[in-house]
């Protein structure tokens, strides 16, 4: 029998990827009609521990300047976005929606550049190697 703490985990996580799975649906829609947002994707959501809250990560490949920038025109959409959440998920109440910009991605981007320069490293000095021992 799994015991209550993985329940609970594993109830959090599908609601977590039902709200992600909608809100991503909703913020196509939106981006649809709204080209002020292009350029702005929906990375992830994370529910907070009492499930009141909903933090939803976003991403740009122009930097935290831009989401900045977006961030006010997101925030106008918040109460649409909630009574979709509303119409489309069944519960008692819809969880409040946060806005953040997403450094994990960032983060992520630079260590796989950093691995691959690494392994070029390794290339380039196993090759050397070689030819310092073919001589």
């Amino acid at each position: 029998m799994i015991n209550s703490s993985a329940t609970a985990a594993i109830k959090r996580a599908q609601k977590e990827s039902l709200l992600l799975r909608e809100i991503s649906n909703m913020y196509h829609t939106i981006t649809m009609d709204d080209d002020r947002l292009n350029g702005l994707f929906v990375n992830r959501v994370e529910l907070s521990t009492d499930r009141g809250w909903v933090t939803v990560y976003f991403f740009t490949l122009d930097g935290f300047e831009k989401f900045e920038e977006q961030l006010e025109i997101l925030k106008l959409y918040k109460p649409s976005i909630r009574k979709g959440l509303a119409s489309e998920i069944k519960g008692r109440y819809v969880p409040d929606l946060k806005f953040a910009y997403d450094a994990k991605f960032e983060k992520q981007q630079s260590l796989e550049l950093a691995m691959a320069k690494a392994a070029q490293d390794i290339e380039k000095h196993a090759e050397k190697l070689e030819k310092k021992n073919e001589q």
